[in-house]
């Protein structure tokens, strides 16, 4: 398990039966608000028991539910409240069978923690009863954010095609153009968002349990970079950790109002991306290519994944497409040309620009100014993204829960 938000003081050894009390109370809220898919997780609890800091939970849990995912993102949702170790027994069933239904219930210790977290063996298949296949959850059961109108998610198939670099300007021209902003970095293994806004060494505050988002230039920025205890720490996590973290940096922050939440994302088609797809309402993808074949061939893959996931692809930005050069301004396509028409000729989405490769765009983000922050001669191009962003961004919106409470 994993925990950002560390206390300063443990939890006591011994309680007041009011302290007992408000602790059961913020474990119970947790729950409540745990979803397992579009559910919560308290209608999947058949037994509950709390000792000192343990907590065991008896579920009953859909086939594709990942009990060790479930387990590590409730660890250190409850870690605040006291509870430092969770044991589960989990059972499979068919919905609308003995789903718990209420808060806390009791039930028999255990001393076998997770046993029951495999699928049940073929000698016990006839008692068991049979398996949930509800569907994993959809972009379209997923409600709008209550005070992020807009989310955007920019991606590539591979790494190496400045995406991260076209992320933080797509943001502050977004920014430019009078709109709020905030950029999560949900590029867990190689977080670049703090360095490129010059915001490397400000950590987020905690209020109420929750982030508060650096302020970058105006723009509200949190990353796991924004966590780490200096710029050479990795991030050797696997996919379970890396996903949670990520729903952890989403769902945990006190985002402000925005009219654009930026989502600069890893590299690849894997677990991060798709638990994005299935548990953040993304209003539409930007997909950043080179014209090179095989940079292509990658976007291509992220196309196809955010078309699989109900995703809307905005558009498609070709990025280092010319070069000019600085002695004798010889422009030159190194990468080859076309690439970026030919996908969104192919795809049917928009050619939203073309960035030149040059120099002065990498000095700029290395040291903390990108270009449109700067206001170089390269602004224009990531403004004219911006742009062509709003003028068709509004009829992918997702309708806002205004129910919704966090």
């Amino acid at each position: 398990m994993f925990n950002f938000m560390k206390k300063n003081k443990p939890t006591p050894k011994t309680e007041t039966p009011q302290q007992r009390a408000e602790r059961d109370s913020a474990v119970d809220k947790v729950l409540l608000g745990y979803e397992v898919g579009t559910l919560s997780i308290a209608t999947m609890v058949l037994g509950l028991e709390r000792n000192g800091e343990e907590l065991t939970l008896d579920l009953r849990l859909p086939e594709d539910s990942s009990p060790e995912t479930i387990q590590q993102e409730l660890g250190q949702l409850l870690h605040p409240h006291g509870i430092k170790t969770i044991h589960m027994n989990v059972r499979l069933s068919a919905p609308g069978k003995g789903a718990g239904s209420t808060l806390p219930k009791q039930m028999p210790k255990t001393t076998d923690a997770m046993a029951n977290q495999s699928k049940p063996s073929a000698q016990s298949n006839s008692d068991s009863e049979p398996p949930i296949t509800k569907a994993a959850p959809t972009q379209a059961s997923l409600a709008a954010h209550p005070r992020i109108r807009h989310i955007i998610v920019v991606a590539s198939g591979k790494g190496g095609v400045g995406k991260s670099t076209t992320t933080v300007n797509i943001a502050l021209a977004l920014q430019k153009l009078g709109n709020r902003v905030g950029v999560l970095d949900a590029d867990i293994y190689g977080p670049s968002m703090p360095t490129m806004l010059g915001v490397a060494d400000v950590k987020p505050q905690l209020e109420n349990e929750q982030f508060v988002p650096v302020d970058a230039h105006g723009m509200a920025m949190l990353s796991i970079g924004s966590l780490l205890d200096g710029d050479n720490t990795p991030v050797a996590w696997r996919g379970p950790k890396a996903t949670g973290a990520l729903m952890q940096l989403y769902n945990q922050t006190n985002w402000p109002q925005l009219d654009y939440l930026v989502i600069d994302m890893p590299p690849g088609t894997g677990d991060i991306q798709l638990t994005l797809a299935q548990r953040i309402p993304v209003t539409g993808a930007v997909i950043v290519t080179t014209p090179q074949h095989i940079a292509l061939l990658d976007a291509q893959k992220g196309i196809e994944m955010f078309n699989k996931t109900n995703i809307p692809v905005l558009g498609v930005v070709e990025n280092m497409a010319l070069h000019t050069c600085s002695n004798c301004n010889h422009t030159e396509a190194i990468f080859g040309t076309g690439g970026g028409e030919f996908i969104a000729e192919q795809y049917q989405v928009p050619l939203l620009g073309q960035l030149p490769l040059a120099s002065g765009i990498r000095a700029q983000v290395d040291k903390g100014e990108p270009s449109v922050l700067a206001d170089d001669e390269f602004a224009p191009y990531y403004l004219s993204i911006a742009k062509n962003i709003e003028a068709n961004i509004s009829k992918f919106a997702k309708p806002v829960d205004d129910k919704r409470i966090f």
